[in-house]
This record gives structure tokens, C-alpha cells and sequence, in this order.
């Protein structure tokens, strides 16, 4: 494993639940960069989790907290295709791109990937 691989974290955030997203996923990712807990932080948007952080305001306005404080953001674009939101989503500044490929290099990698 390299030593990269070992101080990265890969968060999929998949589920369209507002409480998940707010009370776990951000708080947790947003910590994690501004205390260094993890050197890399990398949040994929799957799922139904494209549709909630494309209409809700005060989502987005902690996802660019998590942006301002270094944390990379992708999305899979088949998924947000599904939602007609890719657009959205990249104006957002997220990186809308298939996912399927990057997130098997996270694992293989071993990267320590949580997801909800």
C-alpha cells in the first residue's frame, strides 16, 4: 500500500436522507480536512444523494465549506444523469465523471473508502 493510500479517505455518499448527509457525512468530512485527520479526502455523490445536494441550499453551502478546506469532489455521472441534475452538479464545482472505474482504484489502492 502506498503511504498515500494510507492517510486517504474516500467517503460515497449514496443515500438521500438530509439528517445522513448533514449530522455524518459533512461533519465527519469537513473534520477530517481541518483537523488532518486524513491528508486526502475525497466525497463521491452516488445515487440519490445527487438529487438532495442539487436542491438543497443549505447543503450546498457546506458543500463548499468541505470544497474551501481541500476536500476533492466527484460524482458519477450516471447517476446524476438519472436525475437530470449533471449540470447542476458541476457548476457546483463537483466532478461529474463515471465513477465506476475510480472508486475500484480507491479500493485497490486501499484507500480506507466509508460509505452511506
Amino acid at each position: 500500500m502506498e503511504d498515500k493510500a494510507k492517510d486517504s479517505l474516500v467517503i460515497v455518499w449514496s443515500s438521500g436522507d438530509r439528517d445522513v448527509a448533514e449530522k455524518m457525512i459533512f461533519m465527519y468530512a469537513l473534520n477530517s480536512k481541518l483537523k488532518n485527520w486524513w491528508k486526502d479526502v475525497t466525497l463521491i455523490v452516488w445515487g440519490p444523494a445527487a438529487r438532495l445536494i442539487s436542491e438543497d441550499i443549505e447543503l450546498q453551502e457546506y458543500l463548499e465549506k468541505l470544497k474551501d478546506a481541500g476536500a476533492r469532489l466527484e460524482a458519477c455521472i450516471a447517476c446524476a444523469d438519472m436525475y437530470r441534475v449533471s449540470k447542476k452538479l458541476a457548476g457546483m464545482g463537483i466532478d461529474v465523471k463515471p465513477m465506476g472505474l475510480p472508486l475500484t482504484g480507491y479500493l485497490k489502492e486501499g484507500r480506507a473508502v466509508i460509505t452511506f
